[in-house]
């Protein structure tokens, strides 16, 4: 039996990612207006630079922490341990955000969230991979239905809980989101047996004795990390920069221990450095597309007329409408694919018309520049043009990153990708800072035509990154 021609297991995993996306875009969808409203309205009254600067170090601690996940499913547990052990954590982080008020809710539970969803981000992706032998062209499609899980989820979290905090509180759209992973976890417990026995395998096991220094180590940097936050070093407007320097260290280092390890040969090390450009193009176009949480969300607040027959619906709302997008065209492009079949564009070609496609959403936003009340049909226009921007890179390069990875580091160059995310979300959180209503031409503009430069770069060396890549497409 199978799931719309795809392997039977990945209809499991499709349904853990739907709830967790629907409990991760929920709540974020809430976050920022959490962060910066006034108290007379439920929020913490936190400047808004900081708070955007808190959500973009959030974004982008959840993508950094799938190199921890990633290396605790190859080095001790598996990644389907890992999975298991995450979702937990994750559906704890919003239990906190739901139940404990102020900072210290924000605080415990954006550092449970983060840290579990990075455990599922890698690992997920990891077990989508192992369900496909290699040459299988149904891959590409898979990922892309795989990602249709995640954007049905996307398109229902922050409607439901943007909804629920509109009309009872932040605290109750926190706890929807708290039930929506409880029923993820359930899904997924019944039916983790039928995932395949790789799946269970640890990659490349630590021996026993090496197991306690890095303990120790964690414990070490947790404490160095609370040093540095009483000492006031680390401050909430500083969170971004500093996981920008955070994600840009872990991806040299990654890059460096896998490129220099004795377990991998010549073909799979020039698949590895084949990845670097895509690494670079990956930033960028997240650092755009992420601003949805950022930006857009401000853009949104204060920009948009939101009007809709006399009564105004919830800012959150405008972060399902790239998800309905999502839903209805992921399908077009897996159908694409599979016709294309070895005819399709190569990954570099995607990957550099994705980044270039960004760069055109972000300069839309300038005949609106200057405007009051920007109508809601023109922001949907621009986000259906980060849909297509989206598909051609997101499913495409989590599909890359299991295909281009040595068997020694398998989880770990899925990590890599997602360390690629990291940079460009915590970028977002750092880039709204310049934001500024009454400067929107240059800050669009700018952007757009940067990522539109770094497009064209990729494309003129995706020649030489096939080669290299040696008959990977």
């Amino acid at each position: 039996m199978t799931f719309l021609g795809q392997p039977r297991p990945l209809a499991n995993i499709f349904g853990v990612e739907l709830w967790e996306r629907f409990s991760f875009y929920g709540m974020q969808g809430i976050l920022l207006i959490y962060l910066y409203y006034e108290a007379s309205r439920g929020g913490l009254g936190i400047d808004e630079g900081t708070a955007t600067s808190v959500v973009g170090a959030y974004g982008g601690s959840v993508y950094l922490a799938t190199v921890v996940g990633a290396w605790l499913a190859d080095r001790l547990f598996g990644p389907e341990r890992v999975l298991f052990g995450s979702a937990v954590l994750v559906m704890a982080g919003h239990v906190a955000l739901a139940l404990i008020p102020g900072v210290a809710g924000v605080a415990a539970g954006l550092i449970m969230v983060a840290l579990g969803n990075g455990g599922v981000k890698a690992t997920a992706t990891t077990i989508v991979g192992l369900l496909y032998e290699p040459g299988d062209e149904r891959r590409d499609a898979g990922f892309s239905i795989f990602y249709l899980g995640i954007n049905l989820g996307a398109f229902a979290g922050p409607l439901l809980t943007g909804l629920l905090q509109q009309e009872a509180g932040f605290h109750w759209g926190f706890g929807l989101a708290a039930v929506g992973m409880a029923i993820g976890l359930t899904q997924y417990a019944v039916g983790r047996r039928r995932l395949p026995a790789s799946a269970h395998e640890v990659a490349n096991p630590l021996p026993r004795a090496r197991v306690w220094p890095f303990v120790a180590a964690a414990v070490v940097v947790a404490g160095l990390i609370a040093l540095l936050a009483a000492a006031g070093i680390i401050r909430a407007d500083r969170l971004s920069s500093i996981v920008v320097v955070l994600s840009v260290l872990a991806a040299v280092a990654y890059f460096v221990v896998i490129l220099s390890s004795r377990r991998i040969d010549a073909g799979e090390r020039n698949r590895v450095v084949a990845f670097i450009p895509m690494f670079v193009a990956s930033a960028a176009f997240w650092s755009l597309y992420q601003q949805q949480f950022t930006v857009v969300t401000i853009y949104s607040d204060k920009r948009l007329d939101r009007n809709l027959g006399g009564w105004e619906m919830p800012v959150s709302w405008v972060q399902s409408i790239n998800p309905i997008f999502i839903i209805v065209l992921s399908g077009v492009f897996a159908a694409l694919w599979t016709r294309l079949g070895d005819r399709q564009p190569s990954t570099p070609v995607k990957f550099a018309a994705g980044t270039a496609t960004m760069g055109v959403a972000f300069l839309l936003f300038l005949p609106f520049a200057g405007s009051a009340g920007v109508p809601l049909l023109g922001l949907t226009g621009i986000l259906f043009v980060f849909t297509i921007a989206e598909l051609l890179l997101s499913p495409v390069g989590l599909s890359l990153s299991t295909k281009l990875a040595p068997a020694a580091f398998r989880t770990q160059m899925v990590a890599l990708f997602y360390l690629s995310v990291a940079l460009g979300t915590a970028l977002s959180g750092t880039l709204a800072g310049f934001y500024d209503e009454d400067h929107e031409v240059p800050y669009f503009g700018i952007l757009g035509l940067i990522a539109i430069v770094l497009g064209a770069a990729l494309l003129t060396l995706s020649p030489l990154l096939r080669r290299l890549m040696g008959g990977i497409r």
